[in-house]
């Protein structure tokens, strides 16, 4: 068998294959079964797929969240692989991509070690706030329901929340529980008191039932209704019976107001059936009224309105869910005429009108007297005064623009 060379590599005449590094050369394997060429070949490809999957490493490393312990144990796999590698090629540049990669990894670790700290710090600050909310909770709260509910959500999000080291954890938490129990006992002992109350407010519902049912089958819609609105302010005031008597109470009362008010929505459907005519005419008074805007001539639209008014009240009601939209879209209209009359009458106010002239007039006078101020200052050569006059001259003549085009809105 013939031998071969490579840069890395070599195989002698026996089949016998060598890699070099910086100490020598070690033999990785033997080859009898073709030419020295295929050998090299064959221990290079071992050697690839060793540089192939550090580089995936260094990738997994470099580009997503891999933890530091996982990451060393695959360092001190692959090196292990590469000091025992029976491949061609050059091994000691993987081994320095590894010494490379534990640094990084060592650096890595020590920033999760400075986030973990970090974390269990927060921690310690979110789990005194929980606590110090649970006994402030337990010593003030009289809201039960919620004082409660808010109780466990702070247990959720104790657990949430990051561990911290033992002995605060410990400390914390017997703090928090003391906190839910002292908050349960003072309940106990609310609720103890509550006996009488129940029953004054179980006799109290029973009588408002009776009320409600009595008057269920009424067709008086109006004053029925208020009724009802009344009872169900006195059940709101009266307190709470026990549970399953507060239950029962509740459906029956509720019942009779449903029968009530179902009947009165029967009713006011058919009713809004026979309005839709009345709807329709007050479309086309709509659209009769919207006609006069915008608003040219105001007296002539105040009348047209008038006439639209008295013909809008004698078409009658509506169906219920048209009213708003149909009342707002007149609401509008009239809006619009009332603007029109008050610009109207400032524009003809002959007060205003004076007021008007009289500022045009004064303003006139002024701009007169800058003008000779200024003529004599120019004149002297006191160019700070010339610069005073016409910078006082710009700002009354803008004034006075302005005050000639109010005074023309009179015209």
């Amino acid at each position: 068998m013939s031998s071969a060379t490579d840069p890395w590599g070599r195989v002698d005449e026996d089949g016998t294959v060598y890699v070099k590094t910086s100490d020598g050369e070690r033999v990785v394997g033997s080859w009898q079964a073709g030419a020295p060429e295929e050998a090299l070949a064959y221990f290079k490809r071992k050697y690839d797929s060793l540089a192939t999957e550090i580089g995936l490493l260094e990738q997994r490393v470099k580009t997503t969240d891999l933890q530091p312990q996982q990451a060393q144990h695959s360092i001190d796999r692959l090196r292990e692989q590469v000091s025992d590698a029976h491949a061609v090629g050059d091994l000691e540049s993987l081994v320095r991509r590894l010494d490379a990669l534990t640094a990084l990894v060592d650096r890595r670790r020590e920033e999760v070690r400075a986030q973990r700290e970090h974390a269990r710090h927060e921690a310690r600050e979110v789990k005194e706030r929980i606590v110090a909310e649970a006994e402030r909770i337990a010593a003030e709260e009289t809201h039960w329901k919620n004082g409660g509910e808010r109780l466990r959500q702070l247990v959720e999000e104790w657990k949430a929340a990051d561990r911290i080291d033992r002995p605060t954890e410990t400390a914390l938490w017997k703090r928090l529980s003391a906190a839910r129990n002292a908050f349960t006992k003072r309940r106990k002992a609310y609720f103890a008191t509550l006996d009488d109350q129940r029953d004054q407010a179980r006799k109290e519902k029973e009588r408002l039932v009776a009320e409600a049912e009595a008057m269920s089958g009424s067709t008086d819609w109006g004053e029925t209704a208020a009724a009802y609105r009344e009872l169900m302010r006195r059940w709101k005031t009266a307190g709470r019976a026990a549970r399953d008597v507060e239950e029962e109470l509740w459906a029956r009362f509720k019942g009779a107001q449903d029968t009530f008010f179902a009947a009165r929505s029967a009713a006011f459907a058919e009713r809004d059936a026979e309005f839709q005519g009345n709807a329709e005419v007050k479309e086309q008074l709509l659209a009769e009224a919207e006609k006069l805007l915008p608003v040219t001539d105001v007296r002539a639209a105040r009348a047209a309105l008038r006439g639209i008014h008295e013909r809008w009240e004698a078409a009658g009601m509506v169906p219920r869910d048209q009213r708003d939209r149909l009342e707002g879209r007149l609401r509008k209209i009239e809006e619009a005429v009332r603007t029109a009359e008050e610009n109207e009458w400032r524009r003809t106010n002959p007060e205003a009108r004076a007021r008007a002239e009289a500022t045009v007039n004064q303003l006139r006078s002024s701009i007169e007297q800058l003008e000779k101020r200024l003529a004599k200052a120019r004149e002297a050569g006191r160019d700070k005064d010339v610069r005073d006059a016409e910078e006082a001259l710009t700002a009354r003549r803008a004034w006075l623009e302005e005050a000639e085009r109010t005074l023309a809105e009179f015209s």
